[in-house]
C-alpha cells in the first residue's frame, strides 16, 4: 500500500509515537526477561519458574511500576529511533515510488527502503549500547546486519500482510473501517515483528556475546561467533523474544498508523 500524500516532518513525528508505543508495551517483557536471566543465574537469589511467576512476583511487590523499572531512558532512546526509522523508510519509500501511487506492495520498493532504514538505526544503536559494553563499534556488524536484514523481514511481511488481510476485508461504515484498521495493524505488525526475530535471533544473540566478551581482542565476526555453540543461546531466548515480539510491534505498527492517519497521511 503506498501513501497517498506525504509530510517530511510528519513521517518523523509518527515514528515517535510508534517508538513510544513500541517501549509502553514491550518494556515489561525486557523487564521480566532480565529478572529472569539475573536472578536464575546468581547464587543466594530468587528463582522464578517462568516468565508468569517472575510477573506476578514483581506486581505482588512493587506494583506496576516494578514492570516499568528503568524505562525513562528507553522512551527517550525508543522514541527518537522510532522517529528516525519510520521517517527514513517512509520518506526512502515514497521517494523510489516517484510520488506514484501504487497498489500491490513491490519487492523492489520494500526491500531498500527497509534496509536503509535499518542500517541507518544500527548506526544509533551503536552509541546506545556504549554504556552497555564501552565500544562504540564493537558488534556494529552483527547490529548492521540484524537491522537491515531484520527489517527487511519485517516491513515485507507487514506490507503483504496488511495489503491482503485489507483486500478481502470490507468494512461498511466508518466506524467499522477504525476496528479493520486496527485489527489489521495488530495482525500485521505482531506477523512483522515475529518473522523479524525470528530470522535475525542468531545474529542478536552473536551481538550479545561480542559485546560482552571481556577481551578486547576476541573476534566480532558474527558469522564465526556463530559457529560454536549459539543455539543454546537461541533457545534460552527464543520464547521470551518472540512472546514481546508480537504485542510490542503490533502496537508499534497501529501507534504509527493511528499517527500517520491523524496527521492527514493518506494511505489506501
Amino acid at each position: 500500500m503506498a501513501e497517498i500524500s506525504s509530510s517530511g516532518y510528519k513521517e518523523y513525528v509518527a515514528g515517535l509515537s510508534a517508538g513510544v508505543a513500541a517501549v509502553a508495551t514491550g518494556h515489561p517483557f525486557d523487564t521480566v526477561k532480565v529478572m529472569l536471566q539475573k536472578h536464575n543465574a546468581e547464587a543466594h537469589m530468587i528463582q522464578y519458574r517462568n516468565g508468569l511467576h517472575c510477573t506476578a512476583r514483581i506486581l505482588k511487590t512493587e506494583g506496576i511500576k516494578g514492570l516499568y523499572r528503568g524505562a525513562t531512558p528507553s522512551f527517550v532512546g525508543i522514541a527518537v529511533e522510532g522517529s528516525l526509522f519510520f521517517g527514513i523508510y517512509s520518506q526512502t519509500k515514497v521517494y523510489l515510488q516517484g510520488g506514484v501511487q501504487s497498489g500491490e506492495p513491490r519487492p523492489q520498493v520494500i526491500i531498500p527502503s527497509a534496509a536503509f532504514s535499518g542500517a541507518i538505526i544500527s548506526f544509533v544503536l551503536g552509541p546506545t549500547d556504549l554504556i552497555k559494553v564501552k565500544g562504540i563499534f564493537r558488534g556494529g556488524c552483527a547490529t548492521l546486519l540484524r537491522e537491515s536484514i531484520g527489517n527487511v523481514v519485517f516491513f515485507s511481511v507487514y506490507e503483504y500482510v496488511r495489503y491482503h488481510m485489507h483486500s478481502n476485508i470490507k468494512a461498511n461504515s466508518s466506524n467499522h473501517r477504525n476496528l479493520v484498521d486496527i485489527g489489521v495493524g495488530i495482525a500485521s505488525g505482531g506477523l512483522g515483528g515475529v518473522a523479524f526475530w525470528l530470522t535475525v535471533l542468531p545474529l542478536d544473540v552473536a551481538k550479545t556475546l561480542i559485546q560482552t566478551n571481556p577481551d578486547k581482542n576476541c573476534p566480532r565476526n558474527p558469522f564465526g561467533v556463530l559457529s560454536s555453540g549459539w543455539i543454546e543461546g537461541v533457545l534460552y531466548s527464543l520464547g521470551a523474544t518472540v512472546s514481546r515480539a508480537f504485542p510490542a510491534n503490533a502496537a508499534t505498527i497501529v501507534a504509527w498508523e493511528l499517527a500517520l492517519k491523524m496527521l492527514g497521511i493518506k494511505r489506501d
